[in-house]
């Protein structure tokens, strides 16, 4: 342990929001992940810019996480800082525009919890996110959508922060969303909070159409066992799931991680699965559709660690 590295991060954030050797199974949605060296909670915008400083500073590697539900950390854990964002998780701004009604969310609001949100304001255009796991910058980071929906569908602007510290704002169009993508994980930036447009709507329509979907995903997805949701991109047309099922990977495991029986799109831990599982369970998969269809799926789930990659 670096007790200077360690001092200075409770200089600049409170000393009990500074954990030493924290798991990172405790901050994902998969229940997998090795000790960060330092775990770090930050309330404020200024908190996370300084933090960001310090480590650029002293050349340290960061990790910026939300609720975590798109990662697989290594059973080696992280070196360098780990931040989770928790500035900004009450603010839920609404204004009028000439087009409609501007929302604006930050970073650590829970997903779900922002799109309830919404709806309470009868406005329709986010329903399909009521389910998506994880937390709003997340879900700008990586355009995340289902149900035919996506963030690039009803977004209009992002604060972000840049690897230096700096916060910057970005037009839909500079934030170049596509499947999956954005110009925020090609640049390496944070963000901080995001402004969405909207039109009216019936109240009861949307929470209607919200229970609908949330039904949906419970019937369909295994939403009873630790995962990172789907675990493959969509193939330019296929469907991952119906692929890894038509190979015979239905129930398919590898120590404690499982393709999941009631969707074969997530891979799942069944209790005691690690990383190392997850990543062999993923590469017998792509290597059986390749060799059975001759299609190359690439994982959706963000592999993060040292020993993931080389994996």
């Amino acid at each position: 342990m670096d007790t200077i590295v360690l001092q200075d991060l409770k200089n600049i954030v409170s000393p009990e929001r500074v954990i030493y050797k924290e798991p990172l199974s405790k901050h994902t949605t998969f229940k997998i992940g090795g000790p960060a060296d330092y775990f770090v909670i930050t309330k404020k915008v200024e908190e996370t810019a300084a933090v960001i400083q310090y480590c650029n500073q002293r050349n340290l590697p960061i990790l910026m996480i939300g609720n975590g539900s798109n990662l697989l950390i290594s059973d080696a854990g992280l070196r360098g800082v780990v931040v989770k964002q928790e500035d900004n998780t009450k603010e839920f701004i609404v204004t009028t525009c000439e087009e409609g009604y501007l929302v604006t969310g930050g970073a650590g609001m829970n997903l779900s919890a922002f799109a309830m949100k919404i709806a309470n304001e009868s406005l329709t255009g986010f329903e399909f996110a009521a389910g998506i796991p994880g937390s709003l910058g997340g879900a700008v980071y990586m355009n995340a959508g289902a149900y035919g929906g996506e963030i690039k569908d009803c977004i209009r602007s992002a604060r972000v922060l840049s690897k230096e510290g700096d916060i910057l704002n970005l037009s839909r169009e500079e934030l170049e969303l596509s499947y999956r993508s954005s110009m925020i994980q090609k640049k390496g930036y944070y963000v901080i909070d995001a402004t969405f447009l909207f039109q009216k709507g019936e109240k009861e329509e949307i929470l209607s159409k919200i229970e609908e979907l949330n039904r949906a995903r419970k019937e369909k997805q295994p939403l009873e066992y630790p995962s990172a949701g789907s675990t493959f991109k969509r193939p330019e047309g296929y469907f991952a799931g119906k692929l890894i099922m038509d190979a015979g990977l239905r129930g398919y495991r590898v120590g404690g991680a499982m393709v999941s029986e009631k969707h074969c799109g997530f891979v799942i831990n069944t209790g005691d699965a690690t990383a190392k599982d997850v990543l062999q369970l993923i590469d017998d998969i792509r290597r059986i559709v390749k060799e059975k269809f001759g299609v190359t799926l690439e994982p959706e789930v963000r592999l993060i660690g040292e020993k993931a990659m080389e994996s």
